[in-house]
């Protein structure tokens, strides 16, 4: 038996070889620069790139801790009837619902929550991009009416924070019903002469901008989110004309009279509070700044004030 060969060549081979196991989500990259940013440095500015100011997209956990004071409260939302049409194209939807269901712990792509902003009472509803895109069918609908209710028995704000691509396909004319639906959602609050505002976040598309989210009292956007009803390629492709640059941006639409203000994140748990002070004559308390905190393994969703 050679010693060398084998005893001491496999000890040096294994120990060159060794690798070491480094997590594959320290880092996060900007879509808009292209900058590789340290998860904690990114946390720690609100998920808003520090090279560029580009805001990446936030959860529908997050954006609630972000606007809501401590301590508030999540509403329970009813279960919709899944697959009302059976519907199948590569694979059923039922079979779509369950991995985004399995995702996350929501069972649709809306989450609702009570509680207050800088002391004032509020009623916030966040889409939530990671479950179909934010897509809007029955189980939405029945979250925003559910919302525009809770505002209304707590005599509190309607805040709703859309990222959606649109209505729903695979509830066909059910997904389109939920436009005129959150429309009515609306005027509940309207009627109770409460304030109703929409925080345009990237993307804010299709039969959601077609419906509740262009009708606030005041409405406003973050920094470079994208809104509109149809892609720009597609009206591109439509009226065959080059569109102006910036096109369906926060900062265009602002231009265009189309929104109210372009907020950027870290100032707007601060505006809210002033625009529903000045809408219910109340004075916020000092608004304090909320902390984004990372979940176990860097998966989205660990935050400080939630339930």
């Amino acid at each position: 038996m050679n010693w060398l060969t084998n005893f001491v060549r496999p000890k040096i081979r294994a120990l060159v070889s060794r690798t070491v196991d480094v997590p594959d989500n320290l880092w996060d990259k900007c879509p808009a620069c292209g900058a590789m940013i340290f998860h904690r440095e990114l946390d720690a500015n609100l998920r808003v790139c520090t090279h560029c100011g580009h805001h990446l997209r936030l959860d529908a956990a997050r954006r609630l801790a972000l606007v809501l004071d401590p301590g508030f409260q999540r509403v329970e939302l009813a279960r919709a009837p899944a697959d009302p049409l059976k519907f199948r194209d590569r694979k059923r939807y039922a079979e779509r619902l369950k991995e985004a269901q399995a995702k996350g712990p929501d069972p649709d792509a809306l989450r609702v929550a009570d509680g207050a902003i800088a002391g004032l009472p509020a009623v916030v509803a966040v889409f939530e991009f990671a479950f179909m895109g934010g897509s809007m069918g029955i189980a939405v609908g029945d979250g925003l009416i559910r919302a525009a209710e809770r505002a209304v028995e707590k005599r509190a704000a309607l805040i709703v924070v859309p990222a959606s691509g649109g209505a729903r396909m695979q509830e066909g004319i059910l997904s389109l019903m939920q436009m005129p639906r959150s429309t009515i959602a609306v005027s509940l609050v309207r009627e109770a002469g409460l304030p109703y505002l929409v925080l345009l976040t990237d993307p804010t598309t299709g039969g959601v901008t077609a419906s509740f989210a262009m009708l606030g009292d005041v409405t406003m956007a973050e920094p470079g989110a994208v809104v509109g009803f149809a892609g720009a390629r597609v009206i591109e492709e439509t009226i065959r004309e080059k569109l102006p640059e910036g096109f369906q941006r926060a900062e265009y639409l602002l231009e265009h009279g189309i929104i109210d203000m372009v907020v950027p994140r870290k100032d707007l748990k601060a505006t809210l509070a002033r625009v529903i002070g000045l809408l219910t004559h109340k004075p916020p308390e000092r608004a304090g700044a909320p902390v984004l905190l990372p979940s176990p393994g860097g998966v989205p969703g660990g935050v400080a004030g939630a339930p």
